[in-house]
């Protein structure tokens, strides 16, 4: 009569080679989610440059809605939205590496068609990267890759 819990199975565990592919397994998924979750300088700027679009999008209905012309310019640390109340829209980077190049400011409205515009986003954590966000007056402000 058996004594043990198993039965009369005389293999009690795992191979050697299924603990091997379930490790396999487990370090595939741990390298794929922690590239996953990497957050590089690329994905930074592009998160700003998408960012500021919709800023930009926002400012531009409460312009037309107040009848009142607001003005976008860079800051020392950030940017600020003249023409609207204060604490109305963000006014910081959400990354401390990303600046405008060059001195812009953006009009946006209150008229429904505004001059071509573009604001050019670079990050001193990728150098060698830059967005524009521009729109043509009519259609919404857009990312594009800027050209060499």
């Amino acid at each position: 009569m058996p004594t043990s819990a198993h039965g009369n199975n005389p293999q009690l565990g795992f191979t050697l080679i299924e603990l091997l592919v379930v490790v396999a397994i487990i370090a595939f998924a741990t390298a794929g989610v922690s590239f996953a979750l990497r957050d590089t300088a690329d994905t930074q700027l592009e998160r700003e440059a998408q960012r500021l679009s919709a800023l930009f999008e926002t400012a531009r209905v409460q312009s037309r809605t107040s009848g009142l012309a607001v003005r976008w310019h860079p800051v020392e640390g950030g940017f600020r939205f003249d023409g609207l109340p204060p604490d109305t829209l963000p006014t910081n980077w959400l990354s401390a590496e990303t600046t405008v190049r060059g001195t812009v400011t953006v009009v946006l409205g209150p008229e429904p068609i505004i001059p071509p515009q573009a604001v050019v986003l670079s990050s001193s954590a990728a150098p060698d990267r830059s967005l524009r966000i521009a729109t043509d007056g009519l259609r919404p402000f857009a990312v594009s890759a800027e050209g060499p």
